[in-house]
């Protein structure tokens, strides 16, 4: 076995200790993480509204859905390198680790790139069909050419941040984010309103922010990657094991990655749904997208930190560790959940009038707030249970669920609901797809565990005699 990777070795054992502590240490600086990524996104929303202009902020939300798939399409391959990381760390194959990160990167720039090439070919057709018009296209056209060159640059500091929280290290990705985030918080306003000598751009500008945010990430990601942690290859592209490496990758990335455009697919189904209400009801729909994302982030965090310590344990076959570090999960999600569903219910009027003054978005908003949060608690398992299946590598089980939830229950919940009630009746069906989903695959999927343990045990079992 080569050298450890440096300098977390100390705190990279995610096998031993007390689980709870690792869990607050992982999570905590995957908060401050989460909340830098929504920072970007909320900062462009907020400087944006403030040009006034409801035709232009409902042609930002047009694209909410289709830079989430995109970005979704990418991070299957951040999912399968986080979970193949933690295994290999989990059994302390450091030369392995290295080579997976080296190869993951790579793949994900190579990805990343064909996406937002094919994307930009299809633009307008594309964002015709989800129901951008003339009073909103022209937005989006000047809006995502840039962000489809960010989206390549963000897959590299992503991936590389995915590798360090799978060594155990929450702190250093956390870092990297927060500088993307204050670089685009700089520049939004100076680059959409041409404040001190810059050029007024628009949203053209706030793209353009973006873009120099996750080029400063990358620089920070990759010098930390290779420098401080040591957890890359740098002796060479290893292409006599690159298969290998995509073997192990692609198992878990091509499933992961179909699951998570799942939902921005279904949410571009519901956005084309509200458009035909009209430009106030998607305006409405992507401020409390926004909102709803930022206050969720907590679970986000958790589900996210908790990846690496159930791989870990996985691959060292500690499998009442997995146990309890999914029970205190569940725990905390329930009651995280119900907290922000008070809280946005109370503060629905001020949120939503933060984001814009027209009448019909503001109530649109607020009936949001006031309907869809009480289902958070429950419609928040599935993606718990999907990172925890993903972090042992069988993500197959949660491309299943991801995949009911969005298009089995909710894509027809919403078409039904829209037909009953209208938009009220659209909001409606989310709560109660969120429920019944997340209650039953709940409790199928804590079965499901016990089995895919006791079939880990006898394979190792009869490894065993067989050797």
């Amino acid at each position: 076995m080569s050298e450890e990777p440096k300098p977390y070795a100390h705190k990279g054992d995610l096998t031993n200790g007390p689980v709870k502590t690792h869990l607050i240490r992982m999570t905590v600086p995957m908060i401050w993480g989460l909340l830098a990524v929504i920072a970007v996104q909320l900062a462009d929303i907020y400087f944006i509204s403030l040009l006034g202009d409801t035709d232009i902020l409902a042609g930002i939300s047009f694209t909410f859905p289709v830079t989430m798939l995109i970005s979704h399409l990418v991070f299957g391959i951040n999912i399968a390198l986080s979970s193949v990381v933690a295994r290999l760390m989990g059994a302390k194959d450091f030369e392995d680790t290295r080579r997976v990160v080296l190869h993951g990167i790579l793949m994900a720039f190579s990805v990343a790139a064909t996406i937002a090439s094919l994307t930009f070919i299809c633009l307008e057709p594309l964002f015709t069909m989800l129901g951008a018009d003339e009073s909103t296209y022209p937005a989006i056209a000047k809006y995502m050419p840039l962000w489809l060159i960010a989206s390549v640059v963000l897959s590299i500091p992503v991936n590389a941040n995915s590798a360090m929280r799978a060594a155990g290290d929450t702190v250093m990705p956390a870092l990297v984010m927060t500088s993307v985030a204050i670089v685009n918080f700089i520049l939004d306003p100076l680059l959409i309103f041409g404040l001190f000598g810059f050029p007024e751009m628009g949203v053209q500008g706030a793209a353009l922010a973006t873009l120099i945010g996750f080029s400063v990430g990358m620089v920070l990601a990759l010098y930390i990657l290779i420098k401080r942690k040591n957890l890359v290859a740098t002796d060479g592209l290893h292409l006599d094991k690159f298969r290998d490496s995509m073997k192990r990758l692609l198992v878990i990335a091509i499933p992961a990655g179909i699951a998570n455009i799942i939902t921005p697919i279904a949410s571009a189904i519901i956005v084309a749904i509200l458009a035909r209400e009209g430009s106030e009801a998607v305006a409405a729909f992507g401020v409390a997208s926004r909102v709803e994302a930022l206050a969720m982030l907590v679970v986000m965090a958790l589900s996210i930190g908790m990846a690496p310590i159930i791989g870990q344990n996985w691959g060292a076959q500690k499998f009442s560790r997995v146990h309890e570090t999914i029970n205190l999960a569940i725990l905390f999600n329930l009651a995280w959940s119900a907290l922000v569903a008070v809280i946005l219910a109370l503060l629905a009027k001020p949120l939503a009038g933060a984001f814009s003054d027209d009448p019909l978005v503001l109530k649109y908003t607020v009936l949001f707030f006031w309907i869809v949060p009480f289902s958070y608690g429950l419609g928040n398992l599935i993606y718990g249970w999907s990172s925890a299946f993903n972090a042992m590598g069988k993500p197959q089980k949660a491309f299943v669920m991801i995949f009911v939830k969005s298009f089995v229950l909710t894509v027809p919940g919403v078409l039904i609901g829209a037909w009953l009630y209208g938009i009220i009746g659209v909001f409606i069906a989310i709560a109660l797809t969120n429920v019944i989903s997340g209650a039953g695959f709940h409790l199928l999927s804590a079965n499901q565990c016990k089995k895919a343990e006791q079939r880990c045990l006898t394979e190792n079992t009869e490894a065993s005699q067989t050797a």
